[in-house]
């Protein structure tokens, strides 16, 4: 690759990480960021860094987080809490994470076509509203899995199937149902005529399905089993979710569609890239994570303001571009080679097809309307728009509440003012922690409830403080209430962030 293309992605990928970063900050200063999912994190990791098991507060009493879901990769960034020991420091990480996509999508769309085209497609990538979702999320596990799944699809075009079964085995440290998307990269991988690399791989996605699901969670969940069967519409248990899906498959599609917001998300994804991913193998991989979430009870997993979108980004953006690779070989605009078989060395490479630009055009062009119109879908809008830069006075009043809380302290909190606790106090959310070690609480009377797994409502909170014998500290600052009690400190409190 020349150096002015090196330079010319290294702009783009900086210019984006900037304003992701930027957002982010700007996020966590003005008290939007929140326990749901910086907090827990947060306490997660820097848990690791101090060679604890990830006991996580914000959870539970004692709640170690791999009964939860599974990510032993999240540790991977302990050590960077020994640079900076700051909730910021996921922010940075994961934006590392989501910028570095860019690489493998380049060179995946600059050997199909030329350095252009690939340029502007890893654009449109690092700014498209899933990306700026996740970062608006501040911080998940699954942006660990967003550029393996890119160098995933890098390694396949290449031929290169040993280490494309190696990437696909990391997934499944990302997350537990990663096993599934395994069974999918196999299914691509034996079109290909790989059938060694496919059958290993559906083996190890089978594996770790297992491990994972059957296992690990369950030894450390509080029920001692994985809580996450939320697929009634299709069935109450697996076997009757498979059954239905294989007897009766109008119902199972039916139900990816009976939804407002399924159909939004299906738009959302296929309409930028002109619904061309819909014609490629690749599109085989995403689709176990996009079919598991519109198959969900849970409305909030279809709405395209969370996390789950950023590793479908990159699947769908090189699916989309593969259909189009595949238009011009049609057209001869490219040579005639079967599917996947081609990477093209850019000097060698042909003239460039106006197919190429089609679908990274309208990734910016929806991109860039989006962001300036409908803030909803892409939360960049207000960092672009200078919305945020100004500190409110709400802002300004979580600060004067967690000022007021001291260090090594028993706390309960709002879920906007954990993660400014989680580095110095043993913090949960309103209704989390052993009420006899209870010292310190924040409660939000603007929300309609408290945040968690079982969230309080404010007058529940306020019944309860009340009860347990707290007084009033500070009283409705910006809707903003302090109250504490004085007992001896709790030992498991104190040394909660000892190593």
């Amino acid at each position: 690759m020349p150096l002015r293309h090196k330079v010319h992605l290294g702009l783009v990928m900086a210019a984006a990480g900037i304003l992701a970063l930027v957002h982010s900050l700007l996020r966590f200063r003005n008290f939007e960021a929140r326990g749901y999912d910086l907090g827990i994190f947060d306490q997660a990791v820097r848990q690791y860094s101090l060679f604890n098991a990830p006991i996580v507060p914000i959870k539970g009493e004692d709640f170690h987080l791999l009964g939860d879901h599974f990510h032993p990769i999240i540790a991977i960034f302990a050590p960077l809490y020994w640079i900076w020991d700051d909730p910021r420091v996921l922010n940075i990480g994961m934006i590392g994470l989501l910028v570095s996509t860019a690489i493998p999508v380049y060179l995946v769309v600059r050997g199909w076509f030329s350095h252009l085209p690939a340029l502007l497609t890893a654009a449109g990538l690092l700014l498209f509203w899933p990306f700026q979702a996740l970062v608006n999320w501040d911080f998940h596990e699954i942006a660990f899995g967003v550029p393996v799944i890119a160098w995933v699809i890098w390694a396949i075009e290449r031929r290169r199937f040993g280490l494309a079964v190696g990437l696909s085995a990391s997934l499944l440290l990302v997350r537990e149902d990663m096993g599934a998307t395994l069974l999918a990269i196999a299914v691509v991988m034996l079109i290909r005529g790989a059938w060694r690399s496919a059958v290993a791989t559906a083996v190890l996605g089978l594996v770790g399905l297992w491990f994972a699901v059957g296992v690990v969670i369950p030894h450390f969940a509080p029920a001692g089993e994985f809580q996450y069967w939320e697929y009634t519409a299709l069935g109450a248990g697996a076997a009757a979710a498979g059954l239905t899906i294989i007897t009766q498959p109008w119902q199972a599609v039916a139900v990816l569609f009976d939804h407002p917001l399924k159909v939004g998300l299906w738009l959302l994804h296929f309409l930028p890239t002109l619904l061309l991913p819909l014609l490629s193998p690749y599109v085989l991989i995403g689709l176990p994570i996009l079919l598991s979430r519109l198959w969900n009870d849970r409305l909030n997993v279809w709405a395209p303001v969370y996390q789950y979108d950023a590793i479908l980004a990159p699947i769908f953006l090189l699916a989309a571009m593969d259909v189009a690779r595949r238009i011009a070989v049609q057209r001869r605009i490219l040579p005639p080679v079967p599917w996947g078989n081609t990477y093209y060395d850019a000097a060698a490479a042909p003239a460039r097809p106006r197919i190429a630009y089609a679908v990274p055009a309208a990734v910016l062009i929806v991109t860039v309307i989006g962001t300036l119109a409908f803030p909803q879908v892409f939360p960049y809008q207000r960092t672009v728009t200078a919305q945020n830069w100004e500190t409110g006075e709400r802002a300004q009043a979580h600060e004067r509440a967690v000022e007021m809380i001291p260090d090594g302290a028993c706390a309960e909190a709002a879920d906007t003012a954990v993660p400014h606790l989680t580095s110095r106090t043993y913090a949960g959310l309103n209704g989390t922690t052993a009420e006899e070690h209870l010292e310190w609480i924040i409660i939000d009377d603007r929300v309609s409830e408290l945040g968690g797994t079982s969230p309080l409502t404010p007058d529940e909170a306020f019944a309860r403080a009340e009860r347990l014998g707290f007084e009033t500290m500070v009283e409705d600052d910006e809707g903003l209430w302090v109250l504490h009690r004085d007992i001896p400190a709790a030992e498991k409190c104190s040394a909660y962030l000892e190593r």
